[in-house]
């Protein structure tokens, strides 16, 4: 696998993260440098933590997730979604997707990053050396992370666009992801 490879690996493993964010974007007000840098970096760190464990982990553990892991990322997605378009009807409360909160940052990460950790079980199957898994990584990291930041900043940008909507909208959003994840998973 080529570098080029492996980066349009990554930008096709950040799409989640992307939309996440921009959803987490919309959902905060007057987010500080340090927040912004503690959010990207726990995106990037969780991506490439599931590519290092799939790696690691190689086929002995994929038969035990591979049944039910598009489950568990639908049904995260869909619980938080469905509770921002409840919320919308008093958005009120701005925690819906609240990146702050680190338990709820954290299941944002996993949800996420778990087709991260099959790709990392086909780097194994693929006998990727500590070399290019390192340099897997590094890419996979930096590619989440800048994801992680244009869709904060573009969140950021939709939700003085679009107001309250945001909610709603972003709810939408997040169960589509979840459903995109059982479709592809189911179909394939």
């Amino acid at each position: 696998m080529t570098f080029i490879e492996i980066l349009l690996l990554a930008i096709g493993l950040s799409f989640d993260t992307l939309a996440f964010s921009i959803v987490g974007g919309m959902c905060i007000k007057n987010l500080r440098v340090g927040q912004n840098l503690r959010i990207i970096s726990t995106f990037g760190l969780v991506q490439a933590f599931f590519l290092m464990a799939g790696w690691l982990l190689g086929g002995s553990f994929v038969h035990y997730i591979e049944a039910y892991d598009h489950w568990l990322a639908f049904g995260l997605l869909a619980f938080i979604g469905g509770k921002m378009i409840l919320d919308s009807r008093n958005p009120s409360d701005d925690k819906n997707v609240d990146l702050l909160n680190t338990p709820r940052l954290l299941l944002a990460c996993v949800a996420t990053s778990i087709d991260a950790l099959a790709v990392g079980i086909s780097m194994a199957a693929l006998q990727f050396d500590v070399r290019r898994i390192v340099l897997a990584l590094v890419t996979v990291f930096v590619i989440t992370a800048a994801a992680s930041e244009l869709g904060l900043k573009g969140g950021e940008w939709a939700a003085r666009l679009i107001g309250k909507k945001s909610y709603l909208i972003g709810g939408v959003v997040l169960i589509a992801i979840g459903v995109k994840i059982l479709i592809e998973h189911l179909a394939g």
